[in-house]
């Protein structure tokens, strides 16, 4: 019995996840050192306090249980080092994983440039647990403001380093709620601030300009201060030091400021970019490594006219999908299938009920009915998954 292992359950993985199931005489075993799969563009609703930890998680345990599949297991483990040769899996638990097939799907994390010196002020919301250590600092700080509003009004004020989507989001979302914080209690002391600094000359680099002049004006009407051109130089306890020759006061730091692969492909040997990303064809293998697939963000994953694709929900699918069919096809000798990622369009969350979006490179689209479009994107994802954990749960409940 062939075995299939797949590292990462996030959103590529478990795509890919939803291929391997449908072949019964395969092994496959998923290991995450996490044991949910973060939906981590929902974070900041959950931030927000638009959801719960429940809303932007999906239980791995009882997602594994949920698929009818016989030779299926999820560990939690965290893996250390890969032997491509042994074609085995060492893990900081002392288990050792064997594979015949490798899926790499561990995502991406924050990269915080060493050159900037006090990053270790910053927070990193990418992660779950380090998002609710943000929310509940926030809220201890709002309930401290309100509490000694009679006696002083002291500042609050956010900085977000990072101005592409995930900082325009967050940024976009804490002006939103705070804005209405402040109005249902009308509390006298309503003095937070919102920076949103970026490095290019403009939010959002990259995108359509009518989707950054769209995104622009939401942010400046919920009262968010934009910085552009802009870098971060230094971070000290209260300020932040910018390039400009300006200091800024801060009370938090949210540094959205770039990305790295996980540290899992620095002793893998295989070709990777600048980012630590795997170097993939178009049938999502490790290049020189047919046994080994990589997808999400992992992986530096091109279209047929070799422009980069942009890591987001869209690359995980059509990656994670293509790299299920192909591990498949391997297996029973067959011609694999080639990949041409093309992205379905873009939809940024700017607040409350608003958004804005490019649909397939077509038609803009802004406020609630663009809000509307996003939100049923993600309940078409999540809505199979939750009833794979509710069938999950109900086998576990057996046991």
């Amino acid at each position: 019995m062939k075995k299939v292992v797949i590292i990462g359950g996030g959103y590529a993985g478990i795509y890919a996840l939803r291929e391997l199931v449908k072949n019964k005489n395969i092994k496959i075993t998923l290991i995450d050192k996490h044991t949910y799969h973060n939906l981590q563009p929902e974070v900041y609703d959950l931030i927000a306090n638009k959801s719960n930890f429940a809303d932007v998680t999906i239980d791995l345990t009882t997602l594994c249980m949920g698929f009818n599949h016989n030779h299926l297991e999820f560990k939690n483990l965290k893996v250390r080092r890969i032997d491509k040769e042994q074609k085995k899996i060492f893990t900081e638990e002392k288990e050792i994983v064997e594979y015949d097939y490798l899926i790499l799907a561990a995502g991406t994390r924050t990269f915080f440039p060493p050159q900037i010196p006090g990053l270790n002020h910053a927070d990193d919301i990418k992660k779950l647990h380090r998002a609710i250590d943000f929310k509940q600092s926030f809220e201890k700080q709002l309930f401290e403001k309100i509490r000694d509003e009679a006696k002083q009004c002291a500042d609050t004020h956010i900085v977000v380093v990072g101005a592409g989507l995930s900082g325009v989001e967050i940024a976009a979302e804490m002006a939103y709620y705070s804005n209405k914080f402040f109005k249902r209690g009308n509390f006298s002391c309503d003095n937070l601030k919102i920076s949103l600094i970026s490095s290019s000359a403009s939010i959002l680099p990259g995108l359509t300009q009518e989707l950054i002049n769209i995104s622009q004006e939401r942010l400046k009407s919920l009262g968010i201060n934009i910085i552009t051109n802009t870098k971060l130089q230094k971070v000290e306890e209260g300020y932040c030091y910018l390039s400009n020759g300006t200091k800024i006061n801060h009370s938090f730091v949210i540094f959205t400021g770039g990305v790295e692969a996980s540290p899992l492909t620095e002793g893998l040997n295989v070709q990777t970019n600048q980012k630590g990303q795997l170097l993939v064809n178009e049938y999502m293998q490790a290049l020189e490594h047919e046994n080994i697939f990589a997808i999400g963000d992992i992986a530096e994953i091109r279209n047929n006219k070799d422009e980069i694709m942009p890591p987001n929900v869209t690359i995980a699918r059509i990656s994670g999908t293509v790299a299920g069919k192909n591990v498949l096809k391997s297996i029973e000798g067959k011609s694999l299938i080639k990949t041409n990622p093309k992205l379905d369009g873009i939809l940024i969350a700017l607040g409350g009920e608003y958004a804005a979006g490019n649909l397939f490179g077509l038609i803009h689209v802004k406020g609630k009915l663009a809000y509307f479009i996003k939100k049923y994107v993600f309940h078409s994802y999540r809505k199979p998954l939750l009833k794979l954990i509710k069938s999950g749960y109900n086998k576990f409940r057996k046991f």
